[in-house]
């Protein structure tokens, strides 16, 4: 099933969720959603050169989770990089030129732009961000931010509560 419109820049978000919340029915392993999610987004949205998880795994630091493309950072600590800001402030970053970022990461010399969204858990603790990178500049948009925002929302369940 083709979850895109017309535009292949467009990404039909509310199929994409609807997809999501199919293929993960019953499963209660976060790792399996995220697993999942990072390979139907990656399936989605070409432009997107990097999509996976890094994972809250003490306070104040992220550890890479399941992701689709090259070798990714292992940690980062919420003071450093776009992903550091998103856990940090618990909002989604849009980046359009990652070079413009103060601080940022280059786990990819050829990441041109970023999207780095917080993931929630079902009683609402950040659990991990989900990171998009692009070789292109400006590669996403309000558009796919909002439109993962509600995925990620829809998806709360899958992502357990931590203990």
């Amino acid at each position: 099933m083709d979850m895109r419109t017309t535009d292949p820049g467009e990404v039909d978000y509310e199929a994409l969720a609807g997809e999501a919340e199919a293929v993960l029915a019953g499963i209660g392993d976060p790792v399996t959603a995220m697993a999942t999610l990072a390979c139907l987004v990656k399936e989605r949205l070409p432009r997107a050169s990097w999509v996976g998880f890094y994972r809250v795994v003490e306070p104040g630091l992220l550890r890479v989770g399941p992701y689709q493309g090259p070798l990714g950072c292992l940690e980062i600590p919420f003071d450093r990089g776009v992903c550091g800001a998103a856990a940090r402030e618990r909002r989604t970053q849009l980046v359009p030129d990652v070079h413009a970022f103060p601080g940022h990461i280059a786990c990819d010399e050829r990441a041109r732009s970023e999207l780095v969204l917080p993931v929630f858990d079902a009683a609402g603790e950040l659990v991990a961000v989900l990171d998009l990178d692009s070789h292109l500049p400006a590669a996403f948009g309000e558009a796919d931010a909002r439109g993962l925002e509600r995925l990620l929302a829809r998806l709360r369940p899958a992502f357990g509560v931590r203990t």
